[in-house]
């Protein structure tokens, strides 16, 4: 049984979604996985879905642990990660390949999440896939996947303020 601490009353467990409604939201996130170079504002996810769009980012973040933009920033770097390790393209193809409109904003990102440049992380993925050889290619991009449980801004916070932890909130 899962204790609800959010103080919101609502209960985080995914299983006990509506399971059409779930069936929706995998329609969405399908989407994004499919099409992560475009935009994907929650207003247009959440008619891909056929509700509301503060019911959709609500509901999306409960069944899949992440905001919709978070989880579309996620997909963006991890495309992006491929691109670097399998292909020559420049990195400035590679920002508007993979959907950023701006050169600054794909590597000002891409650094918040994963904690390094776009070219360092080229040279390091590339000789990493060297090392591995015969691993499976969906094995090395999910131990390459980009931890982004918080949220880019946030991250920025912390580094200003010299802390590395979220702020904990006092219980009471």
């Amino acid at each position: 049984m899962l204790l609800d601490c959010s103080g919101d009353g609502m209960n985080r467990d995914p299983a006990n979604q509506d399971p059409e409604l779930l069936r929706r939201l995998l329609r969405a996130k399908d989407r994004i996985d499919a099409a992560s170079h475009e935009e994907w504002p929650v207003g247009r996810l959440a008619q891909v879905s056929g509700v509301s769009e503060a019911h959709f980012a609500r509901s999306f973040k409960q069944a899949f642990g992440s905001p919709p933009h978070r989880y579309l920033l996620t997909r963006r770097i991890e495309r992006a990660i491929t691109l670097l390790r399998e292909t020559d393209l420049s990195i400035t193809d590679i920002a508007f390949d993979t959907g950023w409109a701006s050169l600054g904003t794909f590597g000002r990102t891409f650094r918040d999440i994963t904690g390094d440049s776009p070219s360092a992380v080229r040279a390091r993925v590339r000789a990493t896939t060297r090392e591995l050889g015969r691993v499976p290619v969906c094995i090395v991009s999910a131990a390459h996947r980009p931890d982004l449980t918080t949220a880019v801004s946030e991250k920025r916070r912390q580094a200003t303020s010299g802390t590395n932890e979220p702020e904990q909130q006092e219980i009471q």
